[in-house]
């Protein structure tokens, strides 16, 4: 390295050192000791025991409650997420059309996906409740008796995905923008072939908007295995442990019951599942996903 480059480097390094500082200290440590303290019986107050793979052994064949919140995970994986991604995809196609005021139903649709989580929980539970909930007294002006909803084992994930579609602002934004980007001589184009609107929304706009649905996807299967505040402020995990979910559940195991072992464990489980499934769907894109850049 010449005299200037060694120069330009140490003011680089100098320049990003407390980025790499704070790096280090708060996220690449907690990483290390995580898997670390997975391997061991620790509870903040003693010292780490190390005890090899008894938390991971533990978790799969001696913990049902491992397997509840697994499989109430991937109920939202399945459905809910689904429903969020069509939600957030329908309200932006609905707003991406010129009508008078525009603007302000945008921003009328988007402002639920800001709104604190906590807040938004108890405003549900409010609305949900069985008895004086605003959803029963609406259903029953049509002779419709209201399920429990959330006290209702059966009812309570519907309930917590209805929560979740409220506020799918966020990835109405990200398609909103997407949309509006699609060429227009596209639609001209189709239009003069005799193309309709479900061919057009087929043919075009899918493919064209793919890479964003991509996007919306990856990130919801990440934020889906660490869903854990609404259902915590509305109904803790129950009842009968049918919303605890899988971030819930390592909450509980880290901070309520201070088994930090057994929660790093579950924390590296839920990162390798979550790696197999981004992989998964990596996989799969090429299938899928088109870059109108590439085609150029």
């Amino acid at each position: 390295m010449t005299k200037l480059e060694k120069k330009e480097l140490m003011w680089g390094l100098f320049f990003t050192f407390p980025w790499l500082l704070g790096l280090i200290i708060f996220t690449a440590y907690p990483i290390i000791m995580s898997l670390y303290y997975s391997f061991t019986d620790y509870n903040i107050v003693q010292e780490p025991l190390w005890i090899g793979l008894d938390n991971y052994r533990r978790l799969i064949r001696l913990d049902p409650i491992f397997w509840k919140s697994l499989g109430n995970t991937f109920y939202m994986l399945c459905l809910g997420l689904p429903l969020s991604l069509i939600a957030g995809l329908l309200l932006a196609l609905l707003l991406n059309t010129n009508v008078k005021g525009m603007a302000i139903h945008r921003t009328i649709f988007y402002l639920p996906s800001i709104l604190p989580e906590v807040a938004t929980a108890i405003l549900w539970v409010w609305l949900f409740n069985p008895y004086y909930g605003l959803v029963n007294v609406i259903l029953s002006w049509f002779g419709i008796q209201g399920p429990g909803w959330l006290a209702d084992p059966a009812w309570a994930k519907p309930a917590i995905i209805l929560m979740g579609l409220w506020g799918v602002g966020g990835g109405m934004i990200i398609y909103l923008a997407s949309l509006q980007d699609v060429p227009k001589e596209l639609y001209e184009a189709a239009e003069l072939d005799g193309a309709r609107g479900w061919q057009k929304m087929v043919n075009i706009t899918l493919p064209m908007i793919s890479p964003v649905i991509f996007f919306n996807l990856i990130m919801g299967i990440i934020g889906t295995f660490q869903f854990s505040v609404q259902t915590f402020v509305a109904t803790g995990g129950g009842p009968a442990y049918s919303t605890m979910f899988y971030g819930l559940y390592l909450y509980y195991n880290a901070f309520q019951w201070w088994k930090m072992g057994y929660a790093s464990a579950m924390a590296w489980i839920l990162f390798l599942i979550t790696l197999a499934l981004t992989i998964l769907v990596f996989k799969t894109s090429a299938r899928w996903v088109y870059y109108h850049s590439e085609s150029r």
